[in-house]
């Protein structure tokens, strides 16, 4: 029976570590994407990461992308084409995935 509670607690602490790397994985998606769009709004330093916040918070709005394709694509303009953007997402989460592997 205490193999079994071990391999229990196991399997819920990698999950646990599952759910926390996805979020950073997340976070740290959105505010690549919050820099590069803050690049084309002609922000830098402080501004710039100041805006990358932003859109790091505007993802906590709904589940999916919606809500930073939302945020981006109406600060943007007509700076980025909608599909611009979603394909700057996916390029962010690899990056994103690739900084939290090292």
């Amino acid at each position: 029976m205490n193999s079994f509670n071990d391999r229990k607690k196991a399997f819920e602490s990698k999950y646990a570590n599952d759910v926390e790397m996805q979020f950073k994985v997340m976070a740290k998606r959105n505010k690549f994407v919050g820099l590069w769009a803050a690049e084309l709004l002609g922000k830098s330093g402080d501004d710039a990461e100041n805006y990358a916040k932003e859109v790091i918070k505007s993802d906590m709005e709904e589940a999916g992308d919606e809500d930073v394709v939302r945020k981006v694509q109406g600060d943007l303009g007509s700076l980025a084409t909608d599909q611009e953007i979603r394909i700057k997402i996916k390029e962010c989460y690899g990056k994103a995935l690739n900084d939290l592997a090292a």
